[in-house]
């Protein structure tokens, strides 16, 4: 009975922590946006974070779009040989990198690069009281801070995504044509016929959202963080699983209101 409750009390008080958390990382969002159309602007410290997000990443986005291509296609290539349906594999490839592969993954993969990196710096400031510093020469934190990571994630996740789409199609159409002998007319018809724009446009939208999640959960956690060189290392972990489990409940929802 005595374990019972105390299992009952840990349930409990995960709970209130994990409340409190999407609370405060509420706030945090819709005081960056507050921020961001209040001067002073500093431009010179978006673009900053632009080249740290976009430029940073994009090696990471483009191997992995590259190997999730050819994956796809080899796969694909096996399965569809089986009922002589190859002429298949073209489109298949695109709408599922499209629709799924290509946000998600180039999510995850900013979210263990640049997310990390988000709630090192801030966490780091943190513990040494920069963040404080900050406060007293009247310097809003969340301006100078987080304002431009958010703004930043969100305008270059949708062009990591779309940048994942090409080298994955690209790689699939590499593969299915020099390796494997499909029709290289028959493979991009069926690009064609199975992704529209609105398909693109969708999944920019997705990664948009997924730019949110990594931007806002990163800042929070590092601007949070307490517990010197530990606490900031434990900031990190605790970042990258919320961000990447958050990127796959939000993946779902998404994808039941787009295309449900």
């Amino acid at each position: 009975m005595e374990r019972l409750q105390e299992l009952v009390e840990r349930l409990g008080d995960y709970g209130i922590e994990t409340v409190e958390e999407l609370g405060g990382m509420m706030i945090m969002f819709v005081e960056s946006i507050i921020w961001a159309f209040r001067p002073p602007y500093r431009i010179k410290v978006l673009f900053d974070t632009f080249e740290e997000v976009g430029v940073g990443s994009l090696p990471i986005v483009l191997l992995t779009g590259v190997f999730t291509g050819l994956v796809m296609a080899y796969q694909s290539i096996y399965a569809f040989g089986m009922f002589g349906a190859e002429s298949l594999v073209g489109g298949v490839v695109a709408i599922s990198t499209t629709r799924e592969l290509a946000p998600v993954l180039t999510g995850l993969m900013v979210a263990g690069r640049t997310g990390s990196s988000m709630t090192t710096e801030l966490g780091t400031m943190r513990v040494t009281e920069q963040i404080d510093a900050m406060a007293v020469m009247a310097v809003n934190p969340v301006q100078y801070l987080v304002t431009p990571r958010v703004i930043a994630t969100v305008v270059m996740m949708p062009i990591l995504t779309t940048l994942f789409n090409f080298v994955a199609i690209a790689a699939a159409y590499g593969i299915s044509v020099y390796a494997i002998n499909i029709d290289p007319g028959i493979f991009i018809q069926k690009v064609q016929d199975f992704v529209g724009v609105d398909d693109l446009q969708n999944s920019a939208i997705k990664a948009a959202f997924f730019g949110v999640v990594i931007a806002v959960v990163g800042c929070y956690k590092g601007f949070y963080a307490s517990g010197g060189a530990k606490g900031v290392g434990g900031a990190t972990t605790s970042s990258v699983v919320t961000s990447s489990v958050t990127i796959l409940l939000f993946d779902y929802v998404l994808t039941v209101m787009i295309w449900g």
